[in-house]
């Protein structure tokens, strides 16, 4: 079997969940446990079109396999009518067999999310996802206001997961806030991926 590592599975279409997931990284890589960053192939509406099996560049797709062993998940996406975008809704609905086989059930997992404007459906897209966990029975993190940066944020972050809002700063860049409290939500699921795994 593989050593224990997070799985940041995400979908960006223009950046900002791609940081969240990043910083979510730094917070595990700090400890000392290994990271898996993978994101899923746009959806296309034109039946002939399809992806490269390879990206051309940035992250690799995420496989079946990648779920299967991994110790806990980060699952993001850019909210979509209070919903996830519809190519990472596409990858999870393949997962019918992992939920039928238990695969996920018991592993930690958190959820996060951008949205344009500050009431552009972060919390709801939040619980869009980790609704599916709950499918596969597994445990979820939140973000807790021992994280001082989520009791000062005035843009991203909530209890349910980090977030970015990019209206707040014109940007898909993090706001320092935001980067601490994705950080630090990467830091505590990886400290109870690894207090499991000494149980």
């Amino acid at each position: 079997m593989e050593n224990k590592y997070l799985l940041i599975l995400f979908y960006s279409a223009g950046g900002s969940v791609r940081n969240i997931a990043h910083a979510i990284a730094d917070g595990a890589e700090q400890e000392n446990l290994s990271v898996k960053i993978r994101t899923v192939p746009k959806v296309s509406s034109v039946a002939e079109q399809t992806e490269e099996s390879i990206p051309k560049k940035d992250e690799i797709y995420c496989t079946k396999e990648d779920l299967i062993n991994c110790s806990g998940l980060a699952l993001g996406s850019p909210t979509r009518f209070g919903s996830m975008a519809s190519p990472l809704k596409y990858f999870l609905d393949s997962t019918g067999d992992l939920w039928a086989s238990n695969a996920l059930e018991d592993i930690p997992g958190i959820a996060f999310t951008s949205t344009g404007s500050m009431h552009g459906g972060q919390e709801i897209t939040q619980f869009n996802l980790l609704t599916y966990m709950l499918h596969h029975g597994m445990i979820i993190l939140g973000t807790p206001y021992s994280i001082k940066e989520l009791n000062k944020t005035k843009s991203g972050g909530s209890p349910y997961g980090p977030s970015h809002v990019e209206s707040f700063n014109d940007s898909n860049n993090l706001t320092p806030d935001e980067y601490e409290i994705a950080k630090q939500t990467g830091s505590r699921i990886a400290k109870f991926i690894n207090k499991l795994d000494a149980n």
